[in-house]
């Protein structure tokens, strides 16, 4: 386990992102556009701190969960609101891994399985700023050997880029000095009628993908591809997410709710198509999302307790937001079928994710 992060005491309630963690400073970092939409993010763990899109009368609210000062994200029970999560995302069995004969022990945060990245994953790190302009920043991070167990020192970088089609664009890449495992997503919970107001039930959601991997009782993968048809993973059409959640279901249970890959349909590997929309009936807001990844980790938040207090003193609960992280699938590192996240020497790590927002025009 990492030891706590050195925190200073912010100056004042306007620099409550301005503190300095492990003798690196933090910022804020705002992105506009002409259509009424920002974008607020920070260098630690080059996460979203606000997404404010308007809904269909003009009202602009917050549609991800989060706070207004970095202590709040240091001392929060859920560590990865908003964050750039690695070296290797979601679930891997045990904490090991096996590249090249070689066997590795990763750090087990969430027994008997490691998560995210370990305890100080990405999410957790201050990263360093290539550059800002005002609808684009670039973070960039050197991740050394060894950290979290990982084999390989990893430089990695993360753009974000809002266009005046409202869409805030994700641009990873990574290079590596040894072969390694990489997997990077952003873990942004959202609630489309604005971050900490109430169920997400009644959203809309369709994901284009036949199959799920399913999972054993830890949350790993079977190595079954299942089949969504005739099971409560059926998005193929779009309905509402409570439709099924409370169903019995193994595969629900397992998770508490939906936590599941979502196994894309791709028609070309490697390119950004379509792989989900949600709709909000309330608000009217939308929101769209293309990724070039094979796999989406779908998850409606069951494990939000209601101990952390967002904005506006509003409890983030279980349920009260969703999560669209686009990945390669969990414990792919050992899962031969599953699509590679090995990374190699002179081969880049390459994936992009856009988030679109829109509003229907009827109530």
């Amino acid at each position: 386990m990492s030891e706590q992060p050195i925190i200073s005491e912010p100056k004042s309630m306007v620099e409550n992102f301005i503190v300095s963690i492990d003798h690196k400073v933090t910022t804020l970092h705002v992105l506009q556009n002409d259509k009424g939409m920002l974008v607020a993010l920070t260098n630690y763990g080059a996460r979203i701190v606000r997404i404010q899109v308007p809904d269909r009368n003009g009202n602009v609210e917050d549609v991800v969960l989060g706070y207004d000062s970095i202590h709040d994200y240091i001392t929060s029970e859920e560590p990865y609101f908003g964050a750039t999560i690695g070296r290797c995302a979601n679930r891997i069995a045990d904490g090991k891994l096996n590249i090249n004969n070689q066997s590795y022990t990763l750090d087990v945060n969430v027994p008997p399985n490691h998560l995210h990245g370990g305890e100080n994953g990405y999410h957790d790190r201050v990263w360093d700023i290539s550059f800002e302009t005002s609808n684009s920043i670039e973070y960039h991070l050197a991740d050394k050997e060894g950290m979290t167990g990982y084999p390989g020192e990893v430089k990695v970088s993360v753009r974000y880029t809002l266009t005046e089609k409202n869409e805030l664009r994700i641009e990873y890449e990574a290079t590596t000095d040894k072969t390694t495992v990489v997997n990077l997503t952003n873990h942004a919970y959202f609630n489309l009628n604005g971050a900490g107001s109430g169920s997400i039930g009644e959203h809309l959601i369709q994901i284009n993908a036949n199959q799920i991997t399913a999972i054993n009782n830890n949350q790993i993968p079977t190595g079954e591809l299942l089949n969504v048809e005739n099971t409560p993973f059926n998005f193929k059409v779009e309905k509402p997410i409570a439709d099924d959640w409370d169903i019995e279901d193994s595969q629900l249970s397992f998770a508490g709710g939906y936590d599941h890959n979502f196994v894309l349909n791709k028609s070309v590997k490697n390119t950004l198509e379509f792989a989900a929309l949600v709709t909000a009936p309330k608000t009217g807001r939308v929101l769209e999302l293309e990724t070039t990844e094979p796999g989406l980790q779908f998850y409606t938040a069951n494990a939000l307790s209601g101990s952390d207090i967002g904005r506006e003193g509003k409890p983030y609960r279980a349920r009260t937001a969703f999560c669209l992280e686009t990945q390669h699938f969990p414990d792919s590192p050992n899962q031969a079928a599953f699509p590679s996240v090995l990374l190699v020497p002179n081969e880049k790590y390459k994936s992009t994710t856009v988030y679109r927002f829109k509003c229907t025009k009827d109530g």
